[in-house]
């Protein structure tokens, strides 16, 4: 049935090492015992004599300007954060400051060490193209060094036809740079409400905010809380806990002239800050128009949260915490519209179940609906989405995915009903797409995932990463998958 179904694409995308981006580097961090040598190694830069200091930097600029964009800038910004360390900082000539920049900077191959779990949406730009051509955005999942993930892009054209052209990637990479957000009060209510923090100093807080407030206000709040308040047991844990639920909104944006496979979403928050993890973009409709979504994993060594990206133009992206019991496990993908009114998501909120969960009034993701648990053999140890709901004439079509013995993933496909997407009308029996030969090897063997795919000219256009060693893509009729689908009993919401 999968050979008959999806045909695999010759076009891959490969991780690519020359793919850097620039990071603050400080000696002595790296070392199980932290000490710094930052003080000693500034030292030792301003020592040198004014005709080496220039050698230097002109031979660092000469091996790295070309890979990177603005590289001046990046040592500026690294020795602005180290300058503290310098004895005496006022005397360092500028030549002198930028070669400590560089000295405190190194390099980072984005995803030199895995590319996998991309997602597919049309692209913001669909100039220049003929008959039967979509542009699309395919959204990345990048890993590197230390299995640090971020969020890259890449571009490809579909059609005419089952053609597919993916976009050269070359160039230097952007890091969004944070920008001033508009913080949202039921978001922090919500925050703190899941991290049961219910006390006067939050209580006094957030009456004094805004629906709306920008980081200036949340500060001028937080200062002018009573000293009795702030004197209590709870007074300066609040202030953290406060802080630090606010920290998970934020903005990013990048420069105009990037092109959209330049961009990296990069960890820029606490909770994110060992990867942002298998992002699910969606193109969203509603009244007030269209824009996109995601949702994605936040990981900070320790635990993951869910976090929602939403953009208009895939250069500025707002990022917010998503809460609620719905929202507690990996895998939440929104649907593309709301449906009756409600904004629902696909969830997987127990771990081995897909459910669907809906927005309730105060923000919150609530209890999952199951909809579809472990059934076949090739999906008993779990199942869960492979993106956002794709809407067809038919019902919401759903791509899974199943984890088998030896913890091999397959991909499948339910049906969920238009307008009660709580019942499920159809399955595909067995796998659609399942990792063959030449997909066994890689960062993580025998795994076919995909985190989203859409429809273009009666094709399901399928992206999927192979053992995180390439991303591929496969088409499939959407007439002949909805022919092999099995209706599945009417009777309730869970299928199987």
């Amino acid at each position: 049935m999968t050979r008959r179904l999806a045909v695999r694409q010759d076009a891959t995308l490969a991780p690519d090492p020359r793919r850097v981006i620039v990071k603050l580097f400080v000696p002595g961090e790296d070392a199980a015992v932290v000490r710094t040598r930052a003080r000693a190694l500034i030292d030792r830069v301003a020592r040198l004599d004014d005709e080496e200091a220039g050698r230097l930097l002109r031979d660092t600029f000469d091996r790295f300007g070309a890979r990177h964009r603005d590289l001046a800038g990046t040592f500026h910004h690294h020795y602005d954060l180290v300058r503290h360390r310098a004895a005496r900082a006022r005397d360092l000539s500028p030549t002198s400051r930028l070669l400590v920049g560089a000295y405190f900077s190194h390099e980072y191959a984005v995803e030199a060490a895995a590319l996998c779990n991309p997602s597919m949406v049309a692209h913001p730009d669909q100039t220049g193209l003929g008959t039967g051509q979509l542009r699309v955005a395919v959204s990345l999942r990048q890993i590197g060094e230390g299995h640090v993930s971020s969020i890259g892009f890449a571009t490809a054209v579909l059609g005419p036809g089952r053609q597919l052209t993916v976009a050269d990637r070359a160039g230097p990479l952007a890091v969004g740079q944070r920008t001033g957000v508009r913080h949202r009060r039921d978001l922090l209510v919500a925050g703190l409400a899941e991290e049961d923090c219910d006390n006067e100093v939050a209580a006094t807080v957030l009456d004094a905010l805004p629906e709306r407030y920008d980081e200036a206000t949340f500060e001028r709040v937080l200062g002018a809380l009573p000293p009795d308040l702030l004197s209590r047991s709870t007074g300066m844990g609040t202030l953290e806990q406060l802080r630090r639920t606010n920290a998970g909104s934020y903005a990013t944006a990048f420069p105009a002239d990037t092109a959209l496979h330049q961009r990296v979403l990069w960890p820029a928050s606490p909770a994110e800050s060992n990867g942002m993890e298998d992002a699910r973009f969606v193109r969203f409709d509603d009244e007030s128009g269209r824009v996109y979504r995601a949702t994605y994993t936040a990981y900070d060594g320790r635990s993951i949260a869910t976090r929602a990206l939403v953009s208009s133009d895939l250069r500025r992206f707002e990022t917010t915490p998503m809460r609620g019991p719905g929202a507690r496990n990996k895998g939440l993908a929104l649907f593309p519209r709301t449906v009756g009114g409600r904004h629902l998501a696909l969830c997987r909120a127990d771990g081995e179940t897909i459910g669907l969960t809906v927005l309730d009034g105060e923000n919150r993701w609530q209890a999952a609906i199951p909809l579809h648990g472990p059934r076949d053999s090739w999906e008993l140890i779990q199942v869960g989405n492979c993106g956002s709901p794709i809407e067809t004439d038919a019902g919401w079509l759903v791509l899974t995915h199943g984890v088998g013995p030896m913890r091999r993933y397959a991909i499948g496909a339910l049906l969920l009903d238009l307008d009660r997407p709580e019942r499920v009308v159809a399955h595909l029996p067995g796998a659609l797409l399942s990792p063959e030969e030449d997909d066994q090897d890689g960062y993580v063997p025998n795994v076919v995932y995909s985190c989203g795919a859409l429809i273009h000219d009666g094709e399901v256009w399928l992206p999927y990463g192979a053992s995180d060693s390439r991303v591929g893509f496969a088409t499939v009729s959407l007439a002949a998958l909805r022919a092999a689908m099995v209706e599945s009993s009417p009777a309730g919401g869970r299928d199987g």
